[in-house]
């Protein structure tokens, strides 16, 4: 096989997948725009949810510097989990601070966890797990600052690039951005498998 055909295999791989991305102002937009191009790469169609009405703006963030501008794909009032296969949790400070004051924020991530489906943290988007019920006994890493929080709340807290527990997947920064993505991919590859497969006899 090519390297082109493998790269075109790569493209297809999670093909008909759909993967929600919920998020509000103040996002980190690099934890935004990253996984969700990466995605796209493969095959997954990736929709921008808020407690914002679809057509409204989420003012991303670069820092502590505002960034870009990004349009409201569904509002999270409209959005089903069952209607997806995966959840990305971007981070910035502002951004889940606001989310954890969202009800149908919560409601919408901890239906993931009900689910069973995969769900992916990075920086401070672990925060919102605790609001969700979805950080007890749960391995997970983190922005350094919610190592507290998390481990209240309950979490086996540890500072890694990426943790990997369950169908929970989390990191720390920007810089664990690759690391994030593939253990995403991993795990909505292995979810298709599971499904393709069906229950073993």
């Amino acid at each position: 096989m090519t390297q082109a055909q493998t790269g075109q295999e790569q493209a297809g791989t999670l093909a008909g997948k759909k993967v929600a991305v919920l998020m509000t102002d103040g996002v980190e937009q690099v934890e935004y725009l990253e996984p969700r191009r990466f995605l796209e790469q493969h095959g997954a169609q990736v929709t921008l949810i808020s407690p914002k009405a679809k057509g409204e703006q989420v003012q991303g963030f670069n820092h502590m510097t505002p960034g870009d501008k990004f349009e409201v794909e569904m509002d999270v009032r409209d959005a089903r989990p069952t209607e997806f296969d995966a959840l990305v949790l971007p981070g910035g400070v502002a951004n889940p601070d606001q989310l954890r004051l969202s009800t149908e924020s919560i409601s919408f991530i901890r239906e993931f966890g009900r689910e069973d489906k995969p769900i992916a943290a990075i920086c401070h988007g672990p925060w919102t797990l605790i609001d969700a019920g979805l950080a007890k006994a749960r391995h997970v890493t983190s922005w350094p600052s919610l190592q507290q929080d998390l481990r209240n709340a309950g979490a086996d807290w540890t500072d890694d690039e990426v943790v990997v527990d369950g169908k929970l997947v989390t990191s720390r920064k920007p810089d664990d951005l690759p690391a994030f993505n593939d253990a995403l991919l991993r795990e909505l590859q292995t979810s298709a498998q599971a499904a393709s497969t069906g229950p073993s006899s």
